[in-house]
């Protein structure tokens, strides 16, 4: 097995998604490396969110959407019967568009998913959960005189980091990412990317992003989906110099959008 077969983290194949009589994705083929971004380009309606929501199964709470096809990660197929969706969702992720803190503290924003979860034995192993998450998500010095306010209070871009820092306070491997800064301003945008390129070395990565300049900052790979096909992926270099086909050619030249 070849070193990288080794490190896939995650390994789609067939995957297909009906929304009733729609068809949103038709047969996507993909595999996610471990402690990379991948990143998802391609118009609207392209069926990029649909595939991510697939990965930990937020497709499930849609009423009338079937899923098709096969997930594994790390070898075991995410819909299997035996899995536990509440599980699955802690080892992986999902940070919205939207910062979308709970109406709680700081520190009950980020203490909320290892305490559901059975993870702190003690108050003091809690406090330095939520301490070391914030502090992964770049928040801790902003706000550590500050834990008992309302997360609400925070900005945009610091309600996101609040977002991510509660994500990985349960030890997640991936962390999926839907468009993460389309809410934020350039400044509060650049930080999550800097953000985003610490993060990889603990995690594997799946982000949405509209923004080609985006998707070329922060992946190492990248994939391009149009009218819910799986059009090109590889090497994010390779993919916006010197791109395979002439659809994903046209899109990264603003031919098509």
């Amino acid at each position: 097995m070849s070193s990288q077969e080794e490190n896939i983290k995650i390994r789609t194949s067939g995957v297909t998604v009906h929304y009733g009589a729609a068809q949103a994705l038709h047969g996507i083929d993909l595999d996610i490396r471990a402690n990379e971004v991948t990143a998802l380009i391609g118009p609207s309606g392209c069926g990029k969110s649909t595939f991510l929501r697939c990965i930990n199964r937020m497709n499930d709470v849609i009423e009338d959407c079937h899923f098709g096809g096969k997930i594994e990660i790390d070898g075991e197929d995410i819909y299997s019967g035996e899995i536990d969706v509440v599980e699955l969702r802690a080892r992986v992720g999902m940070v919205f568009q939207k910062p979308n803190p709970f109406p709680k503290s700081i520190y009950d924003n980020v203490a909320y998913g290892p305490r559901i979860h059975g993870l702190a034995s003690s108050k003091d192993e809690l406090d330095h959960m939520v301490e070391t998450s914030l502090r992964r998500a770049g928040l801790w010095q902003e706000v550590h005189d500050r834990l008992h306010t309302s997360g609400s209070g925070l900005s945009g871009g610091q309600q996101q980091r609040l977002c991510i820092a509660r994500t990985i306070a349960v030890d997640p491997n991936v962390v999926l990412m839907d468009e993460p800064c389309s809410a934020l301003d350039p400044i509060a945008t650049a930080i999550i990317e800097e953000l985003i390129e610490e993060l990889r070395s603990q995690y594997t990565i799946v982000i949405v992003t509209h923004s080609m300049q985006q998707a070329a900052r922060v992946s190492q790979r990248t994939a391009y989906f149009h009218l819910g096909h799986l059009v090109e992926h590889g090497d994010t270099d390779r993919i916006f110099t010197n791109p395979a086909n002439k659809q994903t050619e046209a899109y990264i030249s603003g031919k098509i959008g």
